[in-house]
């Protein structure tokens, strides 16, 4: 049986491509909301949609996480949150959501750059602190977050590589507010791009005297991000409550 996808932010570019992605991988779109409320389908808010779906797909804002956890939470529904940009107290408040239901929380829903992710693990578990890391990404012209959050996850990965207590990136500088300074050693910086309608670019840097490895990942349009969602939707839709990642779903 097909699983019921809502979607949470459906105008948007994400939201568009879901839509457009999702019968060629075995779903059904209950519906789609935004902020004016029903896009697609009779479903006027997120409550109504989460009760008419098997799984929501969240790539809509921060601001409206806390309302759509609510109304996922109230039906039983699971979901899948792409949006970007999240700061610790929406963590805090998928972490208590989780204990009821299912979700799978990611920055990037693109298999290749997940699978880039657990190469960075390893390439900054092998390679130590010896090695400086620079991590640069560019996106297109409307995308408001730097460093992006896919830029952040692989800091994440490096940091868990090099045996941090947390896979958060603590080691994140911006040379453009703090200005010229040393390089401090285990540091992971980050670059940020913005132009034109680059769909996600990414490179992570490893260099020491005399050497650099180059590991990389180039989206060339949206649409392995709808098709990796979709996969992300399916796979979560009866699991039981807890916190996913793509790593889970992509079983390493």
């Amino acid at each position: 049986m097909n699983v019921r996808i809502g979607i949470i932010g459906a105008s948007g570019r994400m939201g568009r491509a879901i839509a457009n992605a999702a019968a060629a991988q075995d779903a059904v779109i209950a519906g789609g909301i935004d902020r004016e409320g029903a896009v697609e389908g009779q479903h006027d808010d997120a409550a109504a949609l989460a009760a008419a779906a098997d799984v929501l797909v969240d790539f809509s804002s921060p601001e409206a996480l806390a309302g759509t956890l609510a109304a996922a939470r109230a039906a039983g529904t699971p979901i899948v949150i792409g949006t970007t940009g999240l700061q610790s107290e929406h963590h805090a408040a998928i972490d208590a959501a989780a204990e009821e239901i299912a979700i799978l929380q990611t920055a990037n829903t693109s298999l290749g750059m997940n699978v880039l992710r657990r190469l960075v693990e390893q390439a900054a578990r092998v390679l130590g602190t010896d090695w400086d890391i620079e991590i640069v990404e560019m996106h297109h012209r409307h995308k408001l977050d730097t460093p992006s959050g896919s830029a952040l996850l692989l800091g994440a990965s490096a940091n868990i590589g090099r045996g941090a207590a947390s896979p958060i990136a603590l080691n994140r500088f911006d040379r453009m507010q703090e200005g010229p300074h040393a390089r401090e050693e285990g540091g992971i910086y980050y670059a940020s791009l913005r132009g034109g309608s680059v769909a996600g670019d990414h490179q992570v840097v490893f260099a020491t005297d005399g050497e650099r490895i180059e590991l990389g990942h180039r989206a060339e349009n949206r649409s392995i991000f709808a098709k990796g969602a979709i996969r992300a939707a399916l796979w979560l839709a009866g699991k039981p409550a807890g916190r996913y990642t793509m790593a889970d779903m992509l079983g390493f």
